[in-house]
């Protein structure tokens, strides 16, 4: 018999769906899952891995919210958030989307105009702040901070470039900022198109944060460092320290965000601030007019 948890719509299971969100929500007994993508071979042999029952796997939008779930987590292409998450914020469902919103600003905002004017709660997926590492450093006294993001061999268009990776760049230098931001420069390399590498200062009354990524490293791997009070703290792909048997998901913050979606979604505490997010879509706007001049 079907438990009386929430009723959870996970829409798009392509990888990360498959390998950072459904290891975590489909563990959960508070939650009543429903998939859907159009892979109907993917979706029976998810669906089965999870026990979702054969008429909580959908194909269709439409025939999902025929029966509205109570909260819904996107998964799918940016290209396609426009139109899922319209139809979502209209049929009154919170959603959990996957940055970015769009991959441009005008789409961005008009996302979060939409959210607004329906009145239904829409959270930007940015895991580096639940991630127990970075949390912790937020709390620590910082005068600069340093992250790098780096790809072994990886360069692409500019746009997708920064709008898919190098805005958890971004938003974690906006999220460990320790005061008002007060000035913003980019530099990077573009060669044909291609985006080599992009650095972004952050800086403000008594601190620096800058953040950096090079697509062609050798290798991937992401670090950062804090300096500040006399201290230094050096965090290692999202790891400070020894983490014994934490899941991946704990340590990525992938845990804790979906907790905190759900949480609200329960009215047992609030949505982040979508105004925010939509700043940190603006500054990767930003980021590519600058790399355009």
């Amino acid at each position: 018999m079907e438990n009386d948890g929430l009723a959870v719509a996970v829409i798009g299971l392509g990888g990360i769906a498959r390998g950072a969100y459904l290891p975590v929500l489909g563990m959960r007994a508070d939650l009543r899952l429903r998939l859907m993508t159009r892979d109907r071979a993917r979706l029976d042999a998810l669906g089965a891995a999870y026990h979702v029952a054969p008429e909580c796997r959908f194909t269709e939008l439409e025939a999902l919210l025929g029966d509205p779930p109570q909260a819904a987590f996107v998964h799918v292409a940016t290209v396609a958030h426009a139109e899922v998450l319209t139809r979502l914020l209209d049929a009154g469902v919170p959603t959990y989307v996957d940055k970015p919103l769009a991959d441009t600003l005008t789409e961005s905002r008009a996302l979060v105009e939409h959210a607004e004017r329906t009145g239904t709660p829409l959270m930007v997926g940015f895991n580096r702040r639940h991630a127990p590492a970075y949390v912790e450093a937020a709390r620590a006294p910082r005068e600069t901070v340093i992250l790098q993001k780096n790809e072994a061999d990886a360069p692409g268009v500019v746009r997708d470039i920064v709008f898919d990776d190098f805005i958890h760049v971004a938003d974690t230098l906006r999220f460990l900022a320790p005061g008002d931001v007060s000035d913003v420069t980019v530099s990077g390399r573009v060669e044909d198109g291609m985006l080599e590498h992009v650095a972004l200062t952050l800086s403000g009354p008594g601190f620096t944060c800058f953040g950096a990524m090079n697509r062609r490293a050798g290798v991937k791997a992401e670090r950062l460092q804090l300096i500040g009070d006399g201290h230094r703290r050096d965090i290692h792909d999202l790891v400070e320290g020894p983490t014994g048997w934490a899941p991946v998901g704990r340590v990525k913050g992938i845990e804790q965000i979906c907790e905190h979606f759900l949480a609200a979604v329960r009215g047992e505490t609030q949505y982040p601030d979508l105004q925010d997010a939509l700043a940190t879509h603006e500054l990767c706007e930003q980021v590519v007019e600058r790399l355009a001049e």
